[in-house]
């Protein structure tokens, strides 16, 4: 027995390179998170070996954040890529806990001193409102564990209303001028009273649709019938910081042109040539899109991928994948028989607009090939 415990560590070294205290070792030895390699059976010391060293530092950073005990225990015994997914679940969680918590504290503040309620009236075009809507409500989100994605992010400015929905893996904005009366507000619509806003605005006459704000209460009147619900409290993200970060400030490398009706009917061929991929262990089929001879878009075959040379023009060999589907999305609610399709490179994101039209576009993030 001295011989074996000479090479190994008592409770008191493991607690002092680990940074977890004895009491918090005893404890995740009965929770079957990290047992000793060894227990005296006369004395019931504990003994651990260098290998549990790296284990016990990853436990101590794990309780730090605050990880619940079960999913430590499934860290400690998991592949990398697993301890990863761990963290970023977990990471939401807290984002998602801080949300709520600030939420809670701006419920206390108005309790503690009750501010006046402020309220912003919005006139706007019925038409310019539906092509508003049209533009953005593909991209809006259904994970419910993603509820601050789920509706559309009207954003008040002092002439119009930008829109705003993503899912993620899709960021869809446009703008609708308006008369805006009272002080510029954010809130986030949910999806149910977006869509019957939309079907209400197909009744609409040459009235002015009135939006009204107050607080977290909504109300619409559309051609004298009247709307109201209650926004989201969530905090939408920043889609201008995401848009900096996709799109970037500075012109687009490419510029190629779309032609609408030709690429859609590629795209909802039965026949139509994917690649297979896999996201988050689903299949997925992605569409290869590359240039046709004259410079505009084109789906392309997979078996082009192959042994293909390096062209002498970089923009020529331009070769990039993305979810048909949503692509689709996004030429269907973007409208009309041309777009332009702006992007960086082959792994950067793809902003989809009109043809001299600032305010209204998609961005879809790449697959790579």
């Amino acid at each position: 027995m001295p011989d074996v415990v000479s090479d190994l560590h008592s409770i008191g070294e493991l607690a002092r390179a680990s940074g977890l205290t004895v009491s918090a070792l005893r404890f995740y030895d009965s929770a079957g998170v990290l047992a000793p390699a060894l227990v005296d059976p006369m004395t019931g010391y504990r003994w651990y070996t260098d290998e549990q060293i790296g284990p016990a530092r990853l436990v101590a950073g794990l309780r730090r954040i605050g990880m619940p005990v079960p999913e430590i225990a499934a860290a400690v015994r998991a592949e990398p890529a697993e301890v990863h997914r761990l963290l970023d679940a977990h990471l939401r969680r807290l984002a998602d806990g801080l949300a709520d918590a600030r939420r809670e504290i701006v419920r206390l503040r108005a309790l503690v001193d009750p501010a006046p309620t402020t309220v912003t009236t919005l006139l706007l075009s019925p038409a310019e409102l539906a092509a508003a809507l049209d533009a953005v409500r593909f991209a809006v989100g259904a994970d419910p564990e993603l509820p601050a994605l789920s509706g559309v992010l009207l954003d008040v400015e002092p002439d119009g209303v930008r829109l705003v929905a993503t899912d993620r893996h899709r960021l869809a904005l446009a703008r609708a001028g308006a008369t805006v009366d009272g002080p510029l507000a954010r809130v986030l619509v949910p999806v149910d009273l977006v869509d019957r806003l939309r079907r209400l605005l197909d009744t609409a006459d040459a009235r002015p649709v009135r939006l009204t704000v107050a607080g977290v209460d909504l109300g619409v009147t559309v051609a004298g019938r009247t709307l109201t619900g209650t926004a989201l409290p969530y905090d939408f993200p920043d889609y201008r910081r995401l848009l900096r970060e996709a799109v970037g400030a500075r012109p687009a490398a490419y510029r190629i042109p779309v032609d609408v009706v030709a690429l859609r009917a590629a795209l909802r061929d039965p026949a139509a040539p994917t690649l297979a991929r896999e996201y988050a262990g689903t299949p997925l089929a992605v569409a290869v899109l590359g240039l046709d001879g004259s410079g505009g878009l084109r789906l392309l075959h997979p078996a082009e991928l192959s042994g293909a040379e390096p062209a002498p023009d970089p923009m020529s060999g331009l070769r990039f994948g993305v979810n048909g589907e949503y692509l689709l999305d996004a030429l269907d609610a973007a409208g009309g028989p041309q777009l332009v399709l702006e992007l960086d490179g082959p792994i950067a994101p793809l902003a989809l607009r009109r043809p001299n039209d600032e305010d209204t576009f998609s961005v879809l993030m790449p697959i790579r090939l």
